[in-house]
């Protein structure tokens, strides 16, 4: 993307908080935001990689710190946006984007590995929007919130029982959060990423069933999400709220592909 003061500057004056922000989709959101001009607080739960991450917005002229939380812990979430103030005396953007992906069978899964994925993807967007809402409620100017939902939360999956339950529950938490913070000129927003190439290393090529239910027969890439996010971040995003928005390469619009 280049040097600051190259492209669009969204955000200038903003203060964004962006979890999940040490690797993939959430970096590449913080990185986004940073490049346009926002001052972006760094949040993993890997401190080491928070920090990484932030650095490197440092390093192309950005303005980033780092913060080590575990988003389904209350305390870390306040200690981040009390961060965040301090450093930068307001918060204007929240991005959920820490989450867990670890496929289990429905008859084998536990109440530990329902709790773990439950507690991150769902339980940590209430904290972190709840939180960071009430900061922006306190400072009166509006705001916005980007959650990071799935397509696997608007259909089935096999393995995906803790995973899509959770991305089904931050989608409905969307649309209520839109309603009642609407009032305060908040406006919460999701992005519905699919098969998407955060682990490259690990990854492998794109599984048949998704390719034959694509038409775009490809994985999407941690910055394409980031741009769909950026734009719900954004003040261009003024009439939109409790909205899903796909980035997903046609997953979800897709039926009958044969013929």
């Amino acid at each position: 993307m280049g040097k600051l003061g190259e492209i669009m500057v969204r955000f200038n004056n903003k203060v964004a908080m962006v979890t999940g922000a040490g690797h993939g989709i959430g970096e590449a959101v913080a990185t986004r935001l940073a490049s346009e001009g926002a001052r972006v607080l760094v949040c993993d739960i890997d401190g080491g990689l928070a920090e990484a991450a932030s650095a490197g917005i440092r390093g192309s002229g950005g303005n980033a710190e780092a913060c080590a939380i575990d988003v389904a812990q209350r305390d870390d979430v306040q200690r981040a946006v009390d961060q965040a103030v301090a450093s930068w005396s307001r918060l204007d953007v929240l991005v959920c984007s820490a989450g867990v992906m670890e496929r289990t069978p429905f008859l084998e899964e536990t109440d530990a590995h329902w709790e773990r994925v439950s507690g991150i993807n769902l339980q940590g967007t209430f904290l972190c929007g709840q939180i960071a809402a009430r900061q922006m409620v306190a400072q009166g100017e509006g705001g916005r919130i980007v959650n990071v939902a799935s397509n696997s939360g608007t259909f089935g999956g096999r393995g995906r029982a803790a995973y899509g339950a959770s991305k089904a529950g931050v989608i409905n938490l969307t649309q209520t959060m839109a309603i009642e913070l609407a009032e305060h000129d908040i406006l919460v927003n999701a992005v519905g990423p699919g098969p998407t190439l955060t682990r490259p290393e690990v990854q492998g090529d794109l599984m048949a069933s998704a390719v034959n239910r694509m038409p775009l027969k490809r994985y999407g890439l941690p910055e394409e999400i980031a741009s769909v996010a950026a734009f719900l971040a954004s003040d261009e995003c003024s009439f939109t709220t409790g909205h899903v928005f796909a980035a997903d390469g046609g997953f979800t619009i897709a039926g009958v592909m044969e013929g």
